[in-house]
């Protein structure tokens, strides 16, 4: 008697995002209800109340999605099934590959004369179909490889141009209006933004800093850098720099209040305020204090990736000591930040803009920038604040300092 395999369905299950977390909110299906999809394709986005995260396939099938969009779901409720694509629940036999130009497999000449083979999955044959696509470009782009579906999408984005600007834009006067939830990550946000108000002696101090020399030692140093180290040099690494210089002097900036303790770390964990486009997230970098400028801007290159993609996690956000925001990205000359609990204070940058300013004697113009310092004035006196931040100031206005400790460069090089 012949053998027969069977295997059986495959389910979507929602994990654990973390110990306090128990329901989470289906954000998006990535797929529809019936599609066929390959093992490790993204599926789903799910909203945690400290984060978002994509699930991905378990394995190749066809899906049914049993919990909507928006819905919310226990931990560890199975949200939707994957079954085997063959509709009696066997494996179907594998059958020799053929050589064909409109199917699986797709020749195209190297420029060599060789010729190079990519094969093509039958979920990306179907997006092929759909977009009307030249296999034989796709092929030579991928060639060499097989090309998935993702792959497939992929290529469609880089081709996708943007479209012509109509010559008239139609006057609308709709009143029509969008009702959604919000997600449990933004409701989370909600109750943290209320809480500090309510919970904290939140004042704000503000000062300006010339960046006249970091822009110069910038523009000057960048392209080295970049060639040494493979990655942009950008302001955030001088500021975290100087933040935690700034916090041997000040260490109550560094504090957090718990009951009726005072902790006061003897590291930096800098939490680095990023946009995602589920809400703000603060991706944190733990010993920032022993951190080389190429680390540290490696390492906020990488967590704003993983944010902006909704990759984030809960052990990148876990901690933090202290918090820099930069509202200057936006265009935002001016803010106030706003506490990020159970931390005692967070920097807020803004935009550089050419300015009027007194230099011994002379009106000259250079780019500056206004600072906030917000800090809980349970934990930091005003004098404190505003050393820290004068402090912070010196830094940036001489980074060379940053290297003597704000000790001045010729005093110790005269031993005074």
């Amino acid at each position: 008697m012949e053998k027969t395999e069977y295997f059986m369905a495959s389910e979507i299950k929602i994990p654990s995002p973390g110990e306090s977390i128990t329901q989470v909110q289906i954000a998006r299906w990535l797929v529809k209800d019936g599609e066929t999809v390959e093992k490790d394709q993204e599926v789903v986005e799910i909203d945690s109340d400290k984060a978002s995260f994509p699930l991905a396939a378990p394995d190749d099938g066809i899906i049914t999605i049993r919990i909507g969009d928006g819905q919310t779901v226990e931990v560890g409720a199975v949200i939707a099934v994957i079954e085997p694509s063959s509709s009696n629940g066997n494996r179907p036999e594998k059958k020799p590959e053929v050589i064909d130009v409109k199917k699986e497999e797709t020749q195209v000449p190297a420029k060599d004369g060789a010729v190079k083979k990519s094969t093509i999955s039958p979920l990306a044959e179907k997006v092929l179909d759909e977009q009307k696509l030249s296999r034989n470009e796709v092929v030579s782009f991928f060639s060499g490889k097989k090309v998935m579906k993702k792959d497939i999408e992929a290529f469609i984005r880089s081709r996708k141009e943007e479209r012509p600007a109509e010559s008239a834009i139609p006057i609308t006067r709709s009143r029509e209006v969008v009702r959604k939830k919000l997600s449990p990550l933004r409701l989370k946000l909600a109750e943290r933004l209320v809480a500090v108000k309510n919970e904290t002696a939140m004042l704000t101090t503000f000062n300006e800093v010339n960046m006249r020399r970091l822009v110069e030692l910038k523009a000057k140093f960048s392209d080295q850098f970049r060639e040494k180290y493979g990655i942009g040099l950008g302001f955030m690494s001088f500021f975290t720099r100087a933040v935690t210089l700034a916090m041997r002097s000040f260490p109550q900036v560094n504090a957090i209040i718990d009951g009726t303790d005072l902790i006061i770390p003897q590291y930096a964990d800098i939490g680095i305020a990023v946009s995602a486009p589920k809400g703000l997230v603060v991706p944190v970098l733990r010993n920032a204090e022993s951190m080389s400028f190429a680390e540290i801007e490696s390492r906020i290159r990488e967590l704003a990736t993983k944010a902006r993609e909704n990759r984030i996690s809960l052990d990148d956000m876990q901690g933090g000591t202290f918090t820099i925001t930069n509202g200057g990205v936006f265009g935002s000359l001016m803010s106030t930040p706003i506490l990020n609990p159970p931390q005692s204070a967070i920097l807020g940058m803004h935009k550089i803009m050419d300015r009027p300013v007194a230099v011994e004697g002379n009106v000259e113009i250079h780019p500056m920038m206004y600072l906030a310092l917000s800090y809980d004035h349970r934990v930091i006196d005003g004098s404190e604040s505003v050393g820290f931040l004068v402090k912070v100031k010196e830094y940036i206005e001489d980074p060379v300092k940053m290297l003597t400790e704000g000790e001045d460069p010729v005093r110790l090089l005269l031993d005074l």
